[in-house]
């Protein structure tokens, strides 16, 4: 059986890196990524929320920094094609949530898979896709 791919917005990676509430289950979900060998997924558009969030808060060094660990942990990112454009302008035409998220959001559609989270944002689209409450 095949398992549910996971999605990571930034909330959830950002709880990683800054060791907030929600870090401990963000631990697991990457020890057993890499366990199985099943890489956790993220929408470029989300790994560059991070990237532009640590730069203005931390700085382009930081940022840089946080660019290479990404690039050594067990998540895939997921280029941003028309389907998927398309599936985040409808999320987005249809709720009040961040454009950014709708990508997260469209992408669990389109995987049909979990978005890992506690951002209160996705509380709207619960009946569309699954979600995993970090904290």
């Amino acid at each position: 059986m095949k398992a549910t791919p996971r999605i990571l917005d930034s909330y959830s990676v950002l709880a990683y890196l800054e060791n907030e509430s929600g870090a401990e289950r963000m631990i697991e979900l990457l020890t057993s990524a890499r366990d199985s060998n099943t890489p956790l997924l993220m929408c470029v558009v989300n790994w560059g929320e991070v990237y532009y969030i640590t730069r203005r808060e931390l700085g382009a060094s930081r940022a840089e920094e946080v660019l290479t660990l990404l690039a050594s942990l067990p998540i895939e990112i997921i280029d941003v094609d028309c389907d998927l454009t398309k599936g985040a302008a409808e999320l987005k035409s249809e709720h009040k949530m961040s454009y950014a998220d709708c990508f997260a959001a469209a992408l669990a559609k389109s995987q049909k898979g979990q978005v890992v989270t506690g951002d209160k944002e996705f509380r709207q689209v619960e009946k569309e896709i699954s979600i995993e409450w970090i904290d």
